[in-house]
């Protein structure tokens, strides 16, 4: 078969190769068939891209270099202070102008609300950590939430799950041990 004869089809990193002789039969079962739309596609873009951006170094960087200057100011307690609303202005614009030129770099037409629009109608399908730093740009207790956990783990006083751990000998005290061709 002469190469320029075949065609190919190509649905995102799949190719499809087939023959344009050949026939497709129209009584066949098709069995695999794409439904994802342009959007979904675009969506899943997006959120592949923040994932690359927010476990990135620049990210990470900049998310601890400004915990660590803040972190000092949040307590523990239902009221909120004052001093919380400028850090979590400051933190909505740093990071997130830092994210959306990001994606802007990286996702070609990118529109941040269009993007939050299809987030609201697909934020079943984003993964939690993904969810949770992006609701820290919009809701003010995650933030918090975030920066409590952070002063806890520096303090010392995260999650300590040492005293459930329980180490038991596989074989009893006084059994007789036996090597690998049955000696003692």
């Amino acid at each position: 078969m002469d190469i320029h004869e075949l065609k190919f089809v190509g649905c995102g990193e799949n190719i499809v190769e087939f023959d344009e002789d050949e026939m497709f039969d129209e009584d066949e079962e098709t069995f695999a068939d794409s439904s994802s739309s342009t959007a979904d596609t675009s969506f899943d873009t997006v959120i592949g891209s923040i994932e690359d951006i927010i476990m990135g170094e620049s990210f990470q960087q900049l998310q601890q270099t400004f915990m660590e200057k803040h972190y000092h100011e949040f307590e523990e307690s239902e009221e909120n202070k004052l001093s919380y609303t400028p850090i979590f202005n400051e933190y909505v614009d740093v990071l997130e102008r830092h994210l959306e030129q990001q994606l802007m770099e990286r996702v070609l037409h990118f529109n941040m609300n269009t993007f939050l629009e299809q987030l609201m109608q697909h934020k079943e399908e984003v993964p939690d950590d993904i969810f949770h730093m992006l609701l820290t740009f919009t809701d003010f207790m995650a933030f918090k939430e975030m920066f409590l956990e952070y002063r806890a783990e520096k303090e010392g006083r995260g999650l300590d799950l040492s005293q459930g751990l329980v180490v038991k000998p596989l074989i009893a005290a006084g059994s007789k041990q036996t090597g690998l061709n049955g000696l003692q």
